[in-house]
């Protein structure tokens, strides 16, 4: 990493370095072995989390279990580069056109990690504060999660490390940097179903038991049922049918099976507890009209959450405003986070940069917009410990 001083540490070379680095989930590619070394280098206590086969790091500034510990989260893993040859920059290049840098994970969110590294060491180094701050970097955000910051979190429980509050550095902004953060995620649930009926020739359907109507029926009841209106701090749920699959190449006959899978994206108004059981309802009602079997399988990603408004969101809402002149809308938009697991541990809100270009080819960020984050970061860390 090419940097002045320790007391002005160069966000956007860190950047670059994290970039070229191809860490692919689950692949950890030197990405974190090259933090580690600039956090340790900074005074940084750096413990390796690994977890079934995940790279995590840990590190600490300051004392153990301080009760000012303010923590940062966020990931070095990325999603596939795709088509490569559809990039017009190399996705690992990290190269740098009429002042924007180029790369998987430039937005999502090797930046964001690189400006609190950048902002944190300088902190530490010029003004050491009275307390700790701490960074948890996973290394399978873009994967399941399984053994990501949730292992990281189970480390620190295990250590006796703890952190009083959490912000996470994902993509947050829409369109400008600053319009945005979260206090919140809408909870993430997908329902596998498997409807079972009887095989036979489609012209005596009166000898089969024929799956799908039944699938039909059931998918209808679902997508049209009005989950709620919404809450005081969420949009209303939503719920989509994303595949219907049968797989039958026969017009004669009539399948044994056929397969759906429904995705729902749910408020503060319900529990995967509570739409598990209406769907397993409708599912009870639908297989008894029509004499199939239905059988159900669940993948909860995460439940809703919600930060109430208060000193953390606008200690950060604070520092954005001080920074970029405009006071970010708290949100629970989007899909689900790695804040979904630290809400258990501290309270946790989520900043970071304009996520436009985050998964697509040619991911990109302007410089400009690195040394802004780190700004932000900066006051926030100065802000807390004043």
């Amino acid at each position: 990493m090419q940097e002045g001083s320790l007391s002005d540490t160069d966000a956007a070379a860190l950047t670059a370095d994290l970039i070229r680095c191809p860490s692919v989930t689950p692949e950890e590619g030197g990405a974190l072995v090259l933090l580690e070394k600039v956090l340790a280098g900074a005074g940084f206590a750096c413990t390796r989390a690994d977890r079934g086969g995940v790279a995590n790091l840990f590190a600490r500034w300051g004392q153990k279990g301080h009760p000012r510990s303010f923590g940062f989260n966020g990931h070095t893993d990325v999603v596939p580069v795709g088509d490569e040859a559809a990039w017009t920059r190399p996705p690992f290049g990290a190269e740098v056109h009429d002042g924007v840098m180029f790369g998987r994970g430039a937005t999502d969110m090797k930046s964001g990690v690189a400006a609190f590294a950048a902002a944190a060491i300088d902190f530490v180094t010029n003004t050491p504060p009275d307390g700790a701050v701490i960074l948890a970097i996973t290394g399978d955000e873009e994967g399941d999660a399984l053994d990501g910051t949730a292992a990281l979190l189970d480390h620190m429980a295990q250590a006796g490390e703890k952190m009083s509050v959490c912000l996470v550095g994902e993509p947050t902004c829409p369109n400008e940097m600053g319009e945005m953060m979260k206090i919140g995620r809408r909870g993430s649930m997908t329902a596998y179903f498997t409807v079972t009926g009887v095989q036979g020739h489609s012209a005596y359907p009166h000898r089969a038991k024929n799956p799908l109507p039944a699938m039909a029926r059931l998918m209808d009841r679902l997508a049209s049922h009005t989950l709620d209106e919404g809450s005081e701090h969420f949009d209303a749920s939503t719920l989509a049918v994303v595949t219907i699959d049968t797989g039958n190449p026969a017009n004669n006959v009539i399948p044994a099976q056929t397969r759906s899978t429904v995705n729902i994206r749910f408020n503060d108004l319900h529990t995967s507890a509570s739409l598990t059981e209406w769907m397993q309802a409708e599912a009870d009602v639908v297989a008894a009209e029509f004499g199939v079997a239905i059988e159900m399988a669940l993948k909860v990603s995460g439940e809703s959450f919600l930060t109430p408004p208060g000193p953390l969101s606008d200690l950060v809402a604070r520092a954005v405003k001080a920074e970029t002149g405009r006071h970010p809308v708290l949100s629970t938009t989007g899909g689900t986070s790695d804040a979904r697991f630290v809400k258990d541990h501290c309270p946790v809100v989520e900043f970071g940069l304009v996520g436009k270009t985050m998964h697509q080819v040619d991911e990109c960020v302007p410089v400009e917009q690195i040394h802004q984050l780190k700004a932000i970061y900066g006051r926030i860390l100065r802000d807390y410990f004043a």
